[in-house]
């Protein structure tokens, strides 16, 4: 499979600015990979394809405010910084991306806040956009991170072209996230609502959590024409023996096992046993799924729609078949579906 497989016309004002007004009533394509169909449906008929005892596999992990701005010493030039992830809570080591770059340089110093209570040192360059910051300030590690949060804005992606409202916080997370650390939302998520999970609870479906910490190299571009060349960030998983067991309990007894988002799909299919079963694992992974590939845990999925050339539309054609996902992202666009992260959704069966 080649990157060129992977392009597609997509419409501009098919890119999602705002979320649907409720969580449950965005649109649901239903992919039925063995008859070949396509049905197009509310999200909340997602209930309708589910029973008793299946599995929804679930990535809790929250999003945190990780876009700051804030002004170069001297100069006082607006600079954005994007946190990526701590490195040491001790010294406060942070990886970042700056922008502008070329302005920022090691031994710079950014000021944040109207109070400019919070300072970082620039000590290290890792790629052109990449730094390392050591932030400086006077309190205790949680004051530190309040700070940050106060500060910090929900880190909308960057195709939104909007400033982010106050309705984002919240509509920018899903209704479940629990564990801070990612800097992009699992989006597949955001369609559920507290409604319709307990609907899904009444119906004896069970939710299985586990955690992928969302990094901006989920949405790396290709670079590559060759797939098998392409190398993706790692990111942080972390698959409790609760969770494994749970969703190894809905696959022994044939039931639906639903990876909610291809983050809890990847996050599944980088701790696989040699006789095809989940394994408890905390750690990182930096698989990536594109065609062909054999998946061994979940048995549906659902997602948003992706733009072209992602590596998440990758993985759904991995799952669904090349040539289906083709078929349908045709009808999508067709039927004026929302793509992106405050998009439509997809269930593939």
């Amino acid at each position: 499979m080649k990157l060129s497989n992977f392009n597609f016309d997509l419409p501009t004002e098919l890119l999602a600015e705002y979320p649907s007004a409720n969580r449950d009533e965005s649109r649901l394509m239903v992919l039925d990979r063995e008859k070949q169909t396509i049905e197009h449906r509310m999200f909340k008929d997602l209930i309708e394809y589910f029973n008793e005892d299946d599995v929804l596999v679930l990535n809790n992990t929250k999003v945190f405010p990780a876009r700051l701005f804030g002004n170069k010493e001297k100069t006082g030039a607006r600079i954005e910084v994007f946190l990526l992830r701590e490195l040491n809570a001790e010294t406060r080591l942070w990886d970042v991306l700056v922008d502008p770059a070329r302005k920022i340089r090691i031994g710079n110093k950014l000021y944040f806040g109207e109070d400019e209570s919070l300072v970082a040192e620039v000590i290290d360059n890792t790629t052109s956009r990449g730094r390392t910051l050591r932030f400086l300030y006077d309190g205790s590690y949680e004051e530190f991170r309040m700070k940050l949060n106060e500060l910090g804005q929900t880190p909308l992606p960057k195709y939104i072209k909007r400033d982010v409202e106050p309705e984002d916080e919240e509509r920018y997370q899903t209704i479940y996230a629990k564990n801070e650390g990612a800097v992009a939302a699992p989006t597949a998520g955001l369609h559920f609502s507290k409604h319709l999970m307990k609907r899904l609870e009444i119906k004896g479906v069970h939710f299985s959590e586990v955690t992928l910490h969302v990094g901006l190299g989920t949405f790396s571009p290709v670079e590559v024409e060759d797939l098998s060349k392409h190398k993706m960030d790692s990111e942080e998983i972390i698959i409790s023996p609760e969770a494994a067991n749970m969703i190894n309990t809905g696959l022994t007894n044939k039931k639906r096992v639903c990876a909610v988002g291809t983050t809890a799909m990847r996050t599944l299919e980088s701790s696989v046993s040699s006789n095809r079963t989940l394994n408890p694992y905390a750690g990182w992974t930096n698989k990536f799924i594109f065609p062909p590939y054999e998946f061994s845990i979940a048995n549906a999925m659902i997602t948003n729609l992706h733009t072209p050339k992602s590596t998440l539309l990758m993985m759904v054609s991995a799952f669904a078949g090349h040539e289906f996902i083709k078929e349908a992202y045709a009808e999508a666009v067709k039927e004026k579906y929302r793509f992106y992260s405050y998009g439509d959704a997809m269930l593939i069966l």
